[in-house]
């Protein structure tokens, strides 16, 4: 099912568009954040800290995955807003055919590297064993993942943001009711919470299937499914730009991961649960990223470079304001929200502490998300590697590891790295916007 997005009203578009979407990404995050609630309730510091390193590492697969994906929607879009019929089916083809290649290649070759990545990360040896099972599960999974994120972003870049919507809510509520029952009641501790992720998000794929096969939402043919040069290199042009970016934002995280598991496990545990928080809290200028994504690619594509300008500033007043309330709030609210994940006293007092230095890039980044969204419809998703990458190079990894040293006792110092590789990336984008602007690029 197509969306033109070009026409009409464009702030009831972004609306439209983007509220399936939030929703969408809530509960996808709902996953991570049920495993580690859940865990909470039922183990301690160890499983938590496991479940945590574990979902953070599958979390930077999905989301370089979900980045080459977007090669693909972004193609979809441009073809939607320029009504070419054949072209979409090719690219939709295309990027399945693409993505089968890659979930056979990347499950095998993860496999293998389970001990490597638990050694990587620093664990702490407490939670070696629970991360080690965590990862083998959701590595023997990953072809759903994968299906999962290929079917979503094919949806999205025809203008469909509520059939995804749909399929993940399914898989939310499975991964829950399966949460209780093998965290709970069977204490199969991270193991549990990892054969709950992954047997919904299969649940979800069949589900998925089954609609689009008897809704007839998407036209293919087998003949689309055939591998073309052309349209592979045009999807991995802009994707791989976009993968590498997320990837690289994902490494820092991992980075700032690692200097934590090294100084314990109650500081670990502490980071783990702001990270689940913060990526929360992310949804909205997350989903307005991939909003301005879509309309911008369908304005380019109907030849609207005007109108893909103003869904930028539109979509950024947005989440920007939403990003303010975030930050104040949590000055006042951080405390009794971490103690929802934890009853140890030692974990809430070190994560309030980076979360109240740490909020504050929800408002940063609510802008200069919405640039890297702008930039990779207009075909220049180099510009969002570049301002991340520098970010993480100057700012977020260096500030994150100078505080963990300097200030051992508190979290607070290490949480303010973000914000200030934010406003980094914000400059960045504003020079590359403004060049393009007067080379008439964009």
């Amino acid at each position: 099912m197509q969306r033109d997005l070009t026409k009409g009203n464009l702030l009831k578009n972004i609306v439209v568009f983007s509220l399936p979407f939030l929703l969408s990404y809530f509960l996808q995050t709902l996953y991570g954040m049920a495993d580690l609630f859940i865990v909470g309730q039922f183990d301690g510091a160890n499983v938590i800290s496991g479940v945590a390193i574990g979902s953070q590492v599958m979390h930077m697969i999905t989301v370089m995955l979900v980045g080459v994906a977007t090669g693909g929607a972004v193609m979809i879009g441009r073809y939607v807003g320029a009504h070419d019929k054949e072209n979409i089916s090719k690219t939709i083809g295309n990027t399945i055919t693409l993505f089968v290649i890659i979930a056979a290649i990347l499950t095998a070759l993860l496999l293998l590297l389970v001990s490597p990545i638990v050694t990587i990360m620093s664990t702490p040896k407490e939670a070696i064993v629970e991360t080690s099972n965590y990862l083998k599960i959701c590595f023997i999974g990953i072809p759903f993942i994968i299906a999962y994120n290929v079917i979503s972003s094919i949806f999205r870049g025809m203008g469909d943001s509520k059939s995804p919507m749909y399929f993940i809510a399914v898989a939310c509520v499975v991964n829950i009711a399966l949460d209780y029952y093998f965290i709970g009641a069977l204490s199969m501790h991270a193991s549990g919470a990892a054969l709950a992720t992954i047997i919904a998000q299969a649940f979800s794929v069949i589900v998925a299937i089954i609609t689009i096969a008897t809704k007839q939402l998407i036209q293919l043919s087998f003949s689309s499914l055939k591998f073309e040069k052309e349209t592979i290199t045009s999807i991995l042009k802009i994707g791989i730009p976009v993968s590498l970016q997320d990837g690289f934002i994902q490494v820092a995280f991992l980075i700032i991961t690692i200097i934590a598991n090294s100084r314990g496990v109650e500081i670990s545990a502490a980071v783990g649960i702001v990270e689940k928080i913060i990526s929360f809290l992310f949804l909205v200028p997350s989903t307005m990223m991939q909003t301005v994504s879509t309309i911008s690619s369908q304005a380019i594509g109907a030849g609207k470079k005007a109108l893909a300008r103003k869904t930028l500033f539109t979509s950024m007043a947005i989440s920007t304001s939403i990003g303010l309330i975030f930050a104040i709030s949590f000055q006042f609210i951080s405390e009794p929200v971490i103690a929802l994940f934890t009853h140890d006293a030692k974990v809430v007092q070190l994560a309030t502490g980076y979360m109240h230095s740490y909020v504050f890039d929800c408002a940063i980044a609510s802008m200069h998300f919405c640039f890297s969204g702008f930039f990779v419809a207009s075909g220049y998703s180099i510009v969002s590697f570049i301002h991340n990458v520098a970010s993480i190079i100057t700012l977020r990894v260096p500030g994150a590891y100078l505080a963990s040293i300097y200030y051992p006792k508190t979290l607070f110092p290490m949480g303010l790295a973000a914000p200030a590789g934010g406003v980094l990336q914000l400059a960045i984008c504003i020079g590359f916007y403004r060049y393009l602007r007067k080379k008439n690029k964009i």
